[in-house]
């Protein structure tokens, strides 16, 4: 066959794999027991948009209830106010932005007699590079620092001047020296200096925020925001290529997490599964002792994570096989690995369900032509040899072509309900679902968040 033909051939098969029309066979156990379980009341649902930027993929809500948080393509980890019903940015994951704090009220209380007066509250920025190495409490100052080094600590303002005064401030923290990161686009290639927080999760004791970065690794923050720490960024000598999914034992402070690949970055993740790519990993770790081991290896794509609520084993998306794993943790079959549930799309997070069991996100139902591509290696590597954007080609299709689903699965891997746009109005992918006692929230089209209303 000629070249041209056979660039031709190859490409008519990608956009073929992506655009099919036909849905996977659903005369399969799994899908069937879907189909008979799908709910797909939709009014009941609204959509909260996502300002200057794209992207939520998972979300948290911190031991006081509050929230939700959410990671966007910027970098920014954002809280959801619910009083003023807006987006407030709590953390930053690079170590290379700085971040701007805005002091909205300044409420001044002489602490010794000075010759100036004091001046009317006006609005100001403080800069800082670490706000981590801030101590927890305020210098006292009469002029607000102008000109001069300053950082906030907290709620408080750290710093140098030579008057005396008491002040107190209430502030929101935005985002300074964020050059290519700011806007409603996708951040791709400048994801790896911005940041991609991708896995969040609350320590319940502390409030500490563990954040499972795509590029900076597995990071923490404290309860008052800031930039985040770096926990891990390499296990074994081999650096965390596509840091991914993450939970926590609250009874142990262990964290589990996920490391999609070492050989492609999130910005490529269609190559993950085009390449039969298996160098995920499936790790724990315990900042009793701050180590990190590595409990599952050669994996192909691994993404959300689960722990049973007693314990007992986790729960992690295998997406390129359309599956969910499970990994004992105790019990006479800890150390073992096995599969928990087939699904028919692609998975992506999972959350336990205060009813029991777990909710699974899966981005986008598999369909048959890309199934057949999926199972022969070969076609995926050559069609990443096409001298064209894949991942531009797939983010524009999917626009149009998604189908994102959600599925409840009992502990024992079994299909109990689905949520499942059918009447048109489709959910082009869904990343994450969370079901509370007061809503029952989920992901949806990567620039917004639907809750029951």
């Amino acid at each position: 066959m000629r070249p041209k033909l056979l660039l031709t051939a190859l490409i008519v098969l990608l956009l073929s794999a992506l655009i099919a029309v036909k849905r996977i066979n659903h005369s399969s156990q799994a899908t069937h027991n879907i189909e008979k379980s799908s709910n797909n009341n939709f009014s009941l649902f609204e959509a909260v948009p996502i300002e200057d930027a794209i992207g939520p993929e998972s979300f948290a809500f911190d031991p006081l209830g509050e929230g939700p948080y959410t990671g966007i393509s910027d970098g920014r980890i954002i809280k959801w106010q619910q009083n003023q019903q807006s987006w407030i940015n709590f953390a930053i994951t690079s170590p290379e932005r700085s971040l701007e704090i805005r002091i909205l009220r300044l409420m001044f209380e002489p602490f010794v007699s000075l010759t100036d007066s004091v001046s009317q509250p006006r609005n100001y920025c403080l800069h800082s590079k670490d706000i981590s190495e801030c101590p927890p409490y305020s210098h006292k100052l009469w002029d607000p620092c102008v000109g001069l080094m300053s950082c906030a600590c907290g709620s408080h303002i750290l710093c140098e001047y030579e008057g005396y005064a008491e002040i107190s401030t209430e502030f929101t923290t935005g985002i300074a020296g964020r050059d290519g990161c700011e806007g409603p686009h996708d951040h791709d290639q400048m994801e790896h200096i911005c940041g991609r927080p991708l896995g969040l999760g609350f320590i319940n004791t502390t409030g500490d925020l563990y954040i499972a970065d795509a590029y900076m690794g597995l990071m923490v923050v404290g309860p008052n925001g800031g930039i985040a720490t770096k926990v891990a960024t390499q296990v074994q000598g081999v650096p965390l290529g596509f840091t991914n999914g993450l939970d926590i034992d609250q009874r142990s402070g262990v964290v589990y997490f996920s490391d999609s690949s070492s050989q492609y970055q999130r910005r490529n993740h269609i190559s993950v599964i085009l390449s039969g790519d298996k160098t995920g990993r499936l790790m724990k770790y315990d900042p009793e002792n701050n180590q990190v081991t590595v409990l599952l290896n050669n994996l192909s794509f691994p993404n959300g994570v689960a722990l049973s609520q007693n314990s007992h084993y986790i729960l992690v998306a295998d997406t390129t096989n359309c599956r969910v794993m499970r990994y004992w943790l105790q019990t006479s079959k800890a150390g073992t690995f096995e599969v928990f549930a087939q699904l028919p799309g692609f998975p992506d997070n999972i959350k336990t369900s205060p009813r029991g069991g777990f909710w699974v996100a899966i981005h986008s139902r598999r369909e048959r032509v890309l199934e057949w591509v999926l199972s022969y290696p070969w076609i995926g590597n050559a069609l990443l040899k096409l001298p064209f954007d894949i991942m531009r080609a797939y983010s524009y299709l999917a626009k149009w072509r998604g189908s994102g689903l959600a599925v409840r699965l009992s502990e024992q891997g079994e299909v109990l309900e689905i949520f499942e746009e059918k009447s048109g109005n489709r959910w082009t992918s869904i990343a994450e679902v969370e079901e509370t006692r007061w809503n029952f929230m989920d992901w949806v089209n990567n620039n917004a968040f639907c809750r029951q209303v």
